[in-house]
């Protein structure tokens, strides 16, 4: 077993082998640019690019002409947002989306909020999931666009998208989907789904950094997004900039292996995550965060009360790689507000841990760690008087603490 064992793959995943070997001719003997039409260096890339297309379109069910390619989720997420904005901006300017959104979508909002966009951020019950009927009494004559993820980042939960991509049809409104912890994990396909907008991003599927995508619908309905990069018109107009060829293969390539091995990993990911979950919610006073069934298979986030999930994280740092509270704004340490709107007080959102397994996770490395957490959480514990005063049957919620 290699140390450390590294559990953080919702935050991004190691490229496979294979996908490397795909891209790296892309680097040095086919370096081309793709919009170099005058010689084989320009064809060879162009032609890579191509088929890169077909193999991304393909695992979400979609055309080629539909997947524009970005740096990574984040851009598609603000280039759908901000050109779908601009765009319908003589047909409205409200969008409506949920309060435990990635930042990507949640910080883009804010900003449209400025430039006069209305913004309604719908709640989430304790498993994550927003209720139908408030969705459809926030639309409005002026609403243009539903924007909704399809799995969240932090706790797994999958959202009912094909529910709600028929509540955003009977009134006309477009539906986007950041799903860049659904592509390649789970089956995606935008128009049995009936999604309009896409983001996804290479590196979460065991693809490389800085590369994505944005797959727009060209028709029933067609939908237009007005660029937010100039220069070149690349991309059919919606996304200018020199195509990165290597990353647009390798990107490819993840996507096809997805495809092929979807199914088969899915199965013995559940199984280990079992096997983890099992193992841990023994301990007293484990909890489950997020949808026990409808979620993604490679995630459990589970809160472990009276411990610090900072303090339990550096317990096991040598050993384990794991993220505790919210990954991507990692460096504050407020407690996830994933977790807070799921209705988690501070305390339980603050001893949460995130487990992201991965396609390289073997059964070994979950025994380690059923074992190396379960130790920590107990050895913390003895240390809490708080520990102390919950087994001597002391209401905690009762107490008032002194200098607050």
């Amino acid at each position: 077993m290699n140390f450390p064992i590294y559990l953080d793959n919702n935050a991004t995943t190691p490229c496979d082998q294979r996908v490397v070997d795909t891209m790296l001719p892309y680097f040095t003997q086919n370096f081309g640019n793709a919009a170099s039409r005058n010689h084989s260096f320009g064809w060879v890339a162009e032609e890579a690019v191509d088929y890169a297309r077909e193999q991304v379109a393909r695992l979400i069910g979609a055309d080629p002409k539909e997947i524009i390619f970005t740096s990574g989720a984040t851009e598609a997420d603000n280039l759908g947002l901000k050109g779908v904005f601009e765009m319908y901006a003589s047909k409205g300017n409200h969008i409506i989306t949920t309060t435990i959104e990635h930042k990507a979508i949640i910080d883009t909002c804010k900003h449209l909020e400025k430039l006069g966009a209305e913004v309604t951020y719908l709640k989430v019950d304790g498993e994550g999931l927003i209720n139908l009927e408030e969705l459809e009494k926030a639309i409005t004559p002026k609403t243009i666009l539903i924007s909704i993820m399809y799995a969240n980042n932090e706790i797994g939960t999958i959202n009912p998208i094909r529910d709600i991509s028929a509540i955003a049809r009977k009134h006309g409104v477009l539906l986007m989907s950041d799903a860049t912890q659904a592509v390649g994990k789970i089956p995606v396909n935008v128009n049995k789904d009936g999604i309009d907008l896409m983001a996804f991003s290479g590196h979460k599927m065991y693809g490389p950094k800085g590369v994505g995508a944005l797959y727009v619908r060209r028709k029933g309905p067609r939908v237009k997004v007005t660029a937010q990069m100039d220069g070149g018109g690349h991309e059919r107009g919606m996304r200018s900039g020199t195509l990165n060829v290597p990353g647009i293969v390798g990107l490819g390539k993840a996507c096809e292996i997805c495809m092929n091995e979807m199914e088969a990993e899915s199965q013995r990911l559940i199984k280990l995550r079992t096997k983890l979950e099992s193992g841990l919610l023994k301990l007293e006073e484990s909890y489950l965060n997020g949808h026990k069934d409808h979620r993604l298979p490679h995630v459990a986030n589970i809160s472990f009360k009276y411990v610090e999930g900072e303090g339990l994280l550096m317990g096991i740092n040598k050993n384990i790689a794991l993220s505790s509270g919210s990954a991507c704004t990692s460096a504050s340490l407020e407690p996830s507000y994933v977790l807070k709107e799921l209705g988690l007080g501070d305390e339980l959102a603050h001893s949460s841990l995130r487990f992201g397994l991965s396609r390289f996770t073997t059964e070994e490395e979950i025994d380690y760690t059923i074992n190396a957490v379960s130790e920590t959480v107990i050895k913390l514990r003895e240390m809490s008087p708080l520990w102390e005063m919950f087994k001597d049957g002391v209401d905690l919620t009762k107490i008032e603490w002194a200098g607050h």
